[in-house]
């Protein structure tokens, strides 16, 4: 269902989209990510785990909006490259549970240095009122985040 609201320019949803969009596609090439022959979807992975640190493998296909089957796969390959150690659940033998390594972790706070480095070069060649624009819309974008995480649909 699509539901646009009268007070919004019909022009902004389109905008928003596309600038999302450049900006995640610019600051996902990380030499790091490059170098260890990540794909966007193991990167997401593996900062996720990173982050959460043990995590059921069911949590985490929910959380990244991944099937079942393609999450063991790329916990399969992040395993392989020595990122993530998988295991079985102890409170439940079933259900596996990943964990980053500690080269895991490392490489994800390197992608993440990386990417605010990123930022904070491009945000320096903003001017005053623009990074100001910009900071006063964040707590509007995490909302909007929030939201889109919400509708899976």
């Amino acid at each position: 269902m699509s539901l646009i609201l009268a007070t919004i320019d019909p022009e902004t949803t389109p905008r928003l989209r596309a600038v999302i969009g450049r900006l995640s596609r610019r600051l996902r090439p990380t030499a790091a990510a490059v170098a260890a022959g990540l794909t966007p979807t193991k990167i997401s992975v593996l900062l996720h785990v990173a982050r959460a640190g043990r995590i059921r493998l069911s949590e985490l296909s929910e959380a990244e909006g991944i099937n079942p089957t393609m999450m063991s796969r790329v916990i399969a390959d992040l395993a392989d490259a020595g990122l993530v150690e998988r295991a079985s659940d102890p409170g439940d033998r079933r259900a596996a549970v990943v964990e980053a390594t500690v080269t895991g972790r490392r490489l994800a706070e390197r992608i993440r240095r990386e990417r605010t480095d990123a930022l904070n070069v491009a945000l320096d060649g903003l001017d005053e009122r623009e990074r100001t624009q910009i900071e006063a819309a964040l707590p509007a974008l995490e909302r909007l985040a929030e939201e889109l995480k919400g509708d899976r649909s």
